[in-house]
């Protein structure tokens, strides 16, 4: 309430308020500061608030009308006068200095007349008002300062206390009593009265503390402990006029004369209050100096970890630099011999440089006397004169028979070839340095090491279509306990090595390989000390070609599958799609799909997809199916319902659609009875794909895999 008795201009109280005729009230002192003077004849801007309407003074004068009963003053018509019978009549015009007054709130202007604010009625009523505000105010804080108690568990800025505990003897606010002293359970017998008043001039009761600072002394906060004559003894619960003066031990509770005389505790054990009271004083401190020397004990303890925190920071530093320093040792050995194996080298291809220059020095030499001789021999050829040639012939024909003799078997060929006759192996270098690892602990114990290497048992290894199974067993019994192995495969082609299994498990099945592959496998084991050497190689070579079903777990719900899930019929009109159980990624694939039923003349498809192709239209509507789709008389090939290359030939009853995926090539061909039908229908194929094919129930189809390629390949 108190902000509706604020004037709007001063923020303060309202003093000798006056009604504006927008019915909004301003201080008389507050009006005088805010008039303002226009100039002679100047009608003021009539301002309005947003989205209020424009009205004339008479209107709100009309609106603003109340009685001097109902709201203490009358209304005001700025314009106009009354004549003392009554009659309104207009002010005489008067040359006088204009001035308007607007109103804070509102913002509408209204001139003044020549009585000026007097002429402005004084809202005797809000006067009043404000006057039994501050006074009820007044008294109210005069009361609260005096007498008020406060509650001593609030934690900051306590509020004045509701109830009492006689028990307890402490104050407790509403909030307070509900949380810390519930009316149920053990406290449920307490009683609860209402506060006592404060006396005149003392501290607040029971820890209220001067100006309310702080908790009270149930929390032990930092505020007053309330004057020993302050506190009234507490009294039995069922005998109020009584006070306590034993203990009961077996109810631990403390009771009066009447509770022991009444015999509802007389056969109990009770001491004395006084006794119990310093027994427990006793047990408390017991209690409190071993939560002491454990709160000591942590103190030390968080002094422990803050040091052990920085000698972590310093270790690591001083370790990081040791290993820095350990491999730059490693690299310098290896820049050294680096250097050495490159003098190796050059010295062997200056040999070889040396023994090509020589050789070709002397073969040209020997091709220029050659070539000489032979010129020579071609002159002497053209000689007419028999007698002259014959002089000279038989000499000629020995020269050029012991020239011929000169280029004997192994003079035109090279005495030394491009290839170096050095090999450099890195690989067992290269499999010490990616094993370079941590050895956990500082120390070693005697007779403990890494585990050997396992032994791989070649009579349980085997591979099934694309899948590989390994065993192996330790040779020896480890010193230390061997916590599990890691199993790795190469990509099949020779390639790095990669981890496909890492457990304490001694069989492991590697699925999804590649088909006509060969991958190399090896297993080593570990424990705490670290990891042991690798076990021989062994050579795994999957299946050549690829043995399949369809596969019913990716299958449309209206696929059904028959024949060990190699014949697919279809319930539905519409088409659906079942794939197969193999995925390929390389190599050479070919299937057949046998026609077994052939009604109506549907046009199913036939090819390839990714494993999350749309199972419930046609195979090759979206971008992840590469298909054929064909009826009786021609077919057409589709892939993201773009169809291309029409054929002229169909399927019947019996027909064979055969499935050459060319994963070397990249490429995707159909045949249908063993011979290819159209181009090759897509390129550019790369990623993994199924084999894959849409029917309606009009056809029903079996699957031929694990076929020999077709012979008629078409280049």
């Amino acid at each position: 309430m108190e902000e509706e008795l604020k004037c709007p201009v001063c923020g303060s109280l309202f003093k000798e308020p006056i009604l504006l005729p927008c019915s909004h009230n301003v201080c008389l002192a507050c009006a005088r500061n805010i008039t303002v003077q226009t100039p002679d004849g100047e009608t003021p801007v009539q301002s309005r608030a947003s989205g209020s309407s424009d009205y004339d003074y008479l209107d709100m004068d009309k609106m603003s009308l109340y009685s001097e009963t109902d709201s203490g003053y009358g209304s005001y018509t700025p314009c106009q006068l009354k004549s003392p019978n009554g009659v309104r009549v207009f002010p005489p015009a008067i040359a006088l200095r204009h001035c308007s007054l607007t109103c804070p709130l509102c913002h509408r202007s209204v001139s003044l007349d020549e009585r000026g604010l007097r002429g402005f009625p004084r809202n005797r009523l809000l006067e009043a008002i404000v006057a039994r505000y501050q006074q009820n105010r007044a008294a109210s804080a005069s009361s609260s300062s005096s007498s008020a108690v406060k509650c001593q568990l609030c934690d900051r800025n306590p509020v004045d206390a509701t109830v009492m505990c006689e028990q307890c003897d402490v104050y407790y606010c509403n909030a307070c009593q509900q949380r810390c002293h519930p009316s149920r359970g053990p406290l449920a017998k307490h009683r609860l009265v209402p506060p006592r008043k404060q006396a005149a001039g003392g501290g607040a009761a029971s820890g209220g503390g001067s100006g309310g600072s702080g908790s009270g002394g149930v929390g032990g906060g930092d505020g007053q402990q309330p004057p020993a004559t302050a506190r009234k003894p507490a009294t039995c619960i069922d005998h109020e006029a009584e006070n306590f003066s034993m203990y009961c031990y077996s109810c631990k509770i403390p009771v009066c004369m009447k509770c022991l005389q009444e015999g509802k505790h007389a056969k109990h054990d009770v001491k004395t209050l006084a006794m119990m009271w310093k027994q427990h004083k006793c047990q408390l401190s017991q209690a409190l100096n071993g939560v002491s020397d454990k709160a000591k004990d942590a103190k030390e303890f968080l002094v422990q970890l803050k040091n052990m925190l920085q000698q972590i920071q310093e270790s690591g530093v001083e370790f990081e630099a040791c290993l820095v320093a350990q491999c730059d040792s490693l690299i310098e050995a290896l820049t050294r011999q680096k250097a050495k194996l490159l003098t190796k080298v050059t010295k062997e291809k200056e040999y070889k440089q040396k023994v090509v220059r020589d050789q070709i020095t002397h073969c040209t030499m020997k091709l220029r006397q050659t070539t000489g001789m032979m010129e020579y021999c071609l002159e002497v050829l053209k000689e007419n004169d028999p007698s002259g040639f014959l002089q000279i012939s038989d000499a000629l024909i020995k020269r050029v028979i012991s020239s011929q003799d000169q280029w004997v078997k192994g003079a035109l060929e090279p005495k030394v070839g491009p290839e170096f006759d050095l090999t450099l192996n890195t690989d067992s270098l290269l499999q010490t340095i990616l094993q370079l690892d941590f050895c956990q602990g500082k120390a070693v114990e005697a007779g403990s090491a890494v585990p050997a290497a396992p032994l791989l048992q070649l009579e349980k290894c085997c591979t099934r279509d694309n899948s590989a199974t390994l065993a192996w067993r330790v040779t020896a019994p480890p010193s230390s306990a061997i916590e599990g192995y890691i199993l790795e495969l190469d990509d099949g082609n020779g390639g790095q090595y990669r981890e496909v299994y890492v457990g304490k498990e001694t069989v492991c099945t590697v699925d999804g390989l590649h088909f006509n592959s060969s991958y190399n496998a090896r297993v080593k084991a570990y424990n705490a000390i670290g990891v042991g050497p690798y076990s021989k190689t062994v050579v795994l070579k999957t299946s050549d070609v690829a043995w399949f079903t369809f596969d019913p777990s990716t299958a449309h719900r209206d696929i059904v599958l028959t024949n060990d899930n190699q014949t697919v019929s279809c319930n539905s009109y519409d088409d659906r799609v079942v794939l197969g159980t193999a995925a390929f990624s390389k190599g050479i694939h070919y299937w057949e799909v046998c026609i077994d039923r052939y009604d109506n003349h549907p046009d199913p498809a036939f090819g390839v997809a990714r494993i999350n192709t749309m199972k419930d239209m046609m195979l090759g509507k979206d971008d992840k199916a590469w298909a054929m789709y064909v009826d009786n008389n021609r077919s057409w090939f589709m892939h993201n319902n773009s169809h291309t290359n029409r054929a002229e030939g169909g399927i019947t009853k019996g027909s064979s659609v055969g499935v050459l995926l060319d994963l070397t090539k990249h490429t995707l061909t159909f045949y249908i009875n063993k011979q290819q039908h159209g181009p090759t229908a897509f390129e550019s194929l790369e990623g993994v794909f199924v084999p894959a094919v849409s029917l309606n129930r009009n056809v029903q189809v079996t699957l031929l895999s694990g076929l020999e390629l077709p012979k008629n390949i078409k280049q």
